[in-house]
């Protein structure tokens, strides 16, 4: 379960002119973490704070092309010189699933619609290394990353209140309410379909809510 190369990314999920993909080295980790402090300073806290400590990057992710063993792929977005962005995604190698964990763009440059790659980016991925699923989640804080999720055929399959924590304002930590986006990327048939008798009363109209007519009754 091979992480595709930069020229198989920039294939399946091109970036508009000017702008390319590069793996994640050594050398680049204190700038990335200063551009993070910056981007995102609600990362401070939470899921994706391990996106600002140095040994994260060193012990889990992949790092100058080697170490393809690791389950963690940190992605910059350039522009010339410049990091203008980055994703970072996280395989499950024994269930076969890619997760989206982070995705930022420099505030100069949004606009030029960067970050509606990155369901595409996390889809191509998650193709590339036939991954079954691909999932990621979207604060119900602001709508954009879920507009970008259902343009691109993602489903919402649920929504986790308090199952992460922000700083919403400088001091303030909140749990907030976050949305699961999926996309199956195998065929149906490879899909055990539940049997109603299996489900809960509340279970069964969730289920037929957000996948009608899919319930076995045999």
């Amino acid at each position: 379960m091979q992480w595709p190369s930069v020229a198989e990314i920039t294939r399946h999920a091109p970036l508009p002119a000017g702008y390319r993909y590069e793996l994640l080295n050594r050398r680049q980790i204190p700038g990335l973490i200063s551009a993070l402090e910056v981007w995102f300073p609600g990362i401070a806290v939470g899921n994706a704070s391990c996106h600002l400590k140095p040994a994260f990057y060193e012990e889990k992710v992949v790092l100058d092309d080697s170490l393809s063993e690791r389950d963690f792929l940190v992605i910059l977005i350039k522009r010339g010189q410049d990091l203008v962005g980055l994703l970072s995604v996280e395989r499950d190698s024994d269930s076969e699933v890619l997760y989206g964990r982070v995705g930022a763009i420099s505030p100069q440059h949004r606009g030029f619609n960067l970050s509606e790659r990155f369901p595409s980016l996390i889809e191509a991925l998650g193709r590339a290394m036939r991954m079954g699923m691909v999932y990621g989640l979207a604060t119900l804080k602001v709508p954009y990353m879920a507009e970008k999720f259902e343009r691109l055929g993602w489903q919402l399959v649920g929504i986790i209140p308090g199952f992460d924590q922000e700083m919403v304002e400088p001091g303030v930590v909140k749990r907030v309410y976050e949305g699961i986006y999926t996309k199956v990327l195998v065929d149906e048939d490879d899909l055990v379909l539940p049997h109603r008798s299996a489900m809960t009363p509340k279970t069964a109209v969730l289920f037929d809510l957000l996948f009608p007519g899919k319930a076995s009754v045999a």
